[in-house]
Protein backbone atom coordinates (compact mmCIF):
# COMPACT_ATOMS: atom_id res chain seq x y z
CA UNK A 1 0.00 0.00 0.00
CA UNK A 2 2.83 2.91 0.73
CA UNK A 3 4.55 2.32 -2.61
CA UNK A 4 1.03 2.72 -4.13
CA UNK A 5 0.94 5.93 -1.97
CA UNK A 6 4.17 6.80 -3.48
CA UNK A 7 3.59 6.51 -6.70
CA UNK A 8 0.84 8.10 -6.76
CA UNK A 9 1.76 11.23 -4.70
CA UNK A 10 4.67 11.60 -7.00
CA UNK A 11 2.60 11.33 -10.36
CA UNK A 12 0.29 13.71 -8.66
CA UNK A 13 2.83 16.21 -8.11
CA UNK A 14 4.60 16.00 -11.63
CA UNK A 15 1.65 15.88 -12.93
CA UNK A 16 0.65 19.32 -12.11
CA UNK A 17 3.92 20.71 -12.37
CA UNK A 18 3.15 20.24 -16.23
CA UNK A 19 -0.19 21.78 -15.84
CA UNK A 20 1.65 24.44 -13.80
CA UNK A 21 4.32 24.97 -17.18
CA UNK A 22 7.13 23.84 -14.88
CA UNK A 23 10.62 23.83 -16.04
CA UNK A 24 10.72 19.62 -17.47
CA UNK A 25 13.93 19.51 -15.31
CA UNK A 26 12.06 20.44 -12.34
CA UNK A 27 9.50 17.97 -12.26
CA UNK A 28 11.24 15.28 -10.88
CA UNK A 29 11.99 17.41 -8.19
CA UNK A 30 8.16 18.56 -7.47
CA UNK A 31 7.24 14.98 -7.54
CA UNK A 32 9.47 14.17 -5.14
CA UNK A 33 8.29 17.21 -3.16
CA UNK A 34 5.02 16.35 -3.24
CA UNK A 35 5.77 12.83 -2.83
CA UNK A 36 7.75 13.28 0.61
CA UNK A 37 4.54 16.01 1.71
CA UNK A 38 2.10 13.27 1.15
CA UNK A 39 4.18 10.06 2.83
CA UNK A 40 4.48 12.14 5.85
CA UNK A 41 0.85 13.11 6.05
CA UNK A 42 -0.24 9.46 5.11
CA UNK A 43 2.02 8.28 7.74
CA UNK A 44 1.06 10.52 10.47
CA UNK A 45 -2.82 10.27 9.77
CA UNK A 46 -2.91 6.44 9.63
CA UNK A 47 -0.91 6.88 12.87
CA UNK A 48 -3.87 8.09 14.88
CA UNK A 49 -2.55 11.83 14.53
CA UNK A 50 -5.74 14.38 13.33
CA UNK A 51 -5.76 15.11 9.39
CA UNK A 52 -5.17 18.94 9.99
CA UNK A 53 -1.50 18.79 12.44
CA UNK A 54 -1.15 15.96 9.37
CA UNK A 55 -1.25 18.44 6.76
CA UNK A 56 0.48 20.98 8.87
CA UNK A 57 3.13 18.75 8.97
CA UNK A 58 3.25 17.87 5.51
CA UNK A 59 3.30 21.14 3.96
CA UNK A 60 5.82 22.14 5.91
CA UNK A 61 8.24 19.51 5.06
CA UNK A 62 7.27 20.68 1.51
CA UNK A 63 7.58 24.19 2.02
CA UNK A 64 11.51 23.01 3.45
CA UNK A 65 12.20 20.72 0.38
CA UNK A 66 10.50 23.35 -1.95
CA UNK A 67 13.42 25.34 -0.72
CA UNK A 68 15.75 23.34 -0.91
CA UNK A 69 15.68 22.26 -4.40
CA UNK A 70 14.89 25.81 -5.74
CA UNK A 71 18.31 26.94 -3.89
CA UNK A 72 20.14 23.62 -5.07
CA UNK A 73 18.46 23.75 -8.63
CA UNK A 74 18.57 27.50 -8.98
CA UNK A 75 14.42 28.14 -10.10
CA UNK A 76 12.14 29.68 -8.45
CA UNK A 77 10.88 28.32 -5.07
CA UNK A 78 7.06 28.66 -6.10
CA UNK A 79 7.44 26.43 -9.36
CA UNK A 80 7.99 23.62 -7.26
CA UNK A 81 5.87 24.20 -3.62
CA UNK A 82 2.79 24.94 -5.73
CA UNK A 83 3.21 21.08 -7.55
CA UNK A 84 4.61 19.90 -3.92
CA UNK A 85 1.60 20.67 -2.18
CA UNK A 86 -0.94 19.69 -4.77
CA UNK A 87 -1.42 16.03 -2.90
CA UNK A 88 -2.55 17.78 0.53
CA UNK A 89 -5.18 19.41 -1.23
CA UNK A 90 -8.52 18.72 0.47
CA UNK A 91 -10.49 18.31 -2.94
CA UNK A 92 -12.52 15.49 -2.01
CA UNK A 93 -13.82 16.86 1.29
CA UNK A 94 -14.29 20.33 -0.57
CA UNK A 95 -16.63 18.18 -3.10
CA UNK A 96 -18.35 16.56 0.00
CA UNK A 97 -18.82 19.76 1.35
CA UNK A 98 -20.49 20.95 -1.80
CA UNK A 99 -22.71 18.12 -2.48
CA UNK A 100 -24.03 18.31 1.17
CA UNK A 101 -25.21 21.44 0.28
CA UNK A 102 -27.01 20.23 -2.77
CA UNK A 103 -28.62 17.82 -1.41
CA UNK A 104 -29.72 20.50 1.65
CA UNK A 105 -27.97 18.49 4.32
CA UNK A 106 -26.63 21.79 5.73
CA UNK A 107 -25.32 20.37 9.04
CA UNK A 108 -22.90 18.27 7.38
CA UNK A 109 -21.93 20.73 4.43
CA UNK A 110 -20.86 22.85 7.10
CA UNK A 111 -19.03 20.83 9.15
CA UNK A 112 -17.26 19.43 6.28
CA UNK A 113 -16.59 23.14 5.33
CA UNK A 114 -14.86 23.85 8.03
CA UNK A 115 -12.53 21.13 7.89
CA UNK A 116 -12.03 22.12 4.43
CA UNK A 117 -10.96 25.68 5.59
CA UNK A 118 -8.71 24.41 8.08
CA UNK A 119 -6.82 21.94 6.14
CA UNK A 120 -6.33 25.32 3.82
CA UNK A 121 -5.47 26.80 6.76
CA UNK A 122 -2.65 24.46 7.89
CA UNK A 123 -1.84 24.28 3.89
CA UNK A 124 -1.05 27.59 4.22
CA UNK A 125 0.60 28.12 7.71
CA UNK A 126 2.83 24.94 6.87
CA UNK A 127 4.32 26.92 4.07
CA UNK A 128 4.48 30.47 5.40
CA UNK A 129 6.21 28.83 8.51
CA UNK A 130 9.16 27.01 6.02
CA UNK A 131 9.64 30.71 4.42
CA UNK A 132 10.26 32.02 8.05
CA UNK A 133 12.44 29.63 9.20
CA UNK A 134 14.37 29.58 5.29
CA UNK A 135 14.58 33.49 6.01
CA UNK A 136 15.71 33.33 9.59
CA UNK A 137 18.74 30.94 8.48
CA UNK A 138 19.07 33.14 5.64
CA UNK A 139 20.12 36.05 8.03
CA UNK A 140 22.00 33.73 10.68
CA UNK A 141 24.44 32.76 7.52
CA UNK A 142 24.68 36.24 6.94
CA UNK A 143 26.16 37.13 10.45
Amino acid sequence: MIIFQLITSFMAAAGFGVLFNAPKNALIQCGLVGMVGWILYYMLSSGGMDVVPATLFGAMIAGVLSQLCAKSFKMPVITISVSGIIPLVPGGVSYDAMRHFVENDYYTAVQLSAKVMLLAGAIAIGLMFSEVANQLMYKRKKR
